[in-house]
């Protein structure tokens, strides 16, 4: 019972025919978005980008979102005082740093806040951890 909902949690993936490598909405998104928050969110975003040449993004649910293809893998947000750098797939990814928060079925988080130190090699691990996955599961499909 077990693997066969571990199959099925692998299978769902957020699809978007309309992403681009780069998105306009998310260039305005990334203007309007300034000051330390603006800037946490921008440097983690283009962590996204340069995971590899398939990268694409868009804006989802009013936030950026990066995709390997055209399938979801990470996001980011901007909050009244702090960031999210979000994983589609996060409560299937190894974490042994425990950056992650949230309790849904599939989809973690990683709340920055300014003048708080944060492990930067271990959540760019995590973001690479989750571009590889995502390349994992389009590959098994």
């Amino acid at each position: 019972m077990a693997s066969c909902r571990n199959e099925i949690a692998r299978s769902r993936l957020f699809r978007f025919p309309d992403s681009l490598k780069r998105a306009p909405a998310v260039d305005l998104w990334m203007e309007e978005h300034t000051g330390e928050l603006g800037a946490l969110a921008q440097h983690w975003f283009e962590v996204m980008h340069c995971c590899g040449d398939d990268v694409r993004e868009l804006l989802h649910d009013g936030h950026p979102t990066a995709c390997v293809g055209n399938a979801a893998f990470a996001y980011v947000n901007a909050f009244k005082a702090h960031v999210n750098v979000g994983f589609f797939h996060g409560a299937e990814l190894d974490d042994p740093e425990a950056l992650l928060e949230g309790t849904g079925k599939f989809m973690r988080h990683v709340k920055l806040k300014p003048q708080v130190q944060m492990d930067a090699t271990a959540l760019t691990r995590l973001i690479e951890t989750a571009y590889v996955d995502m390349k994992e599961r389009l590959a098994s499909r």
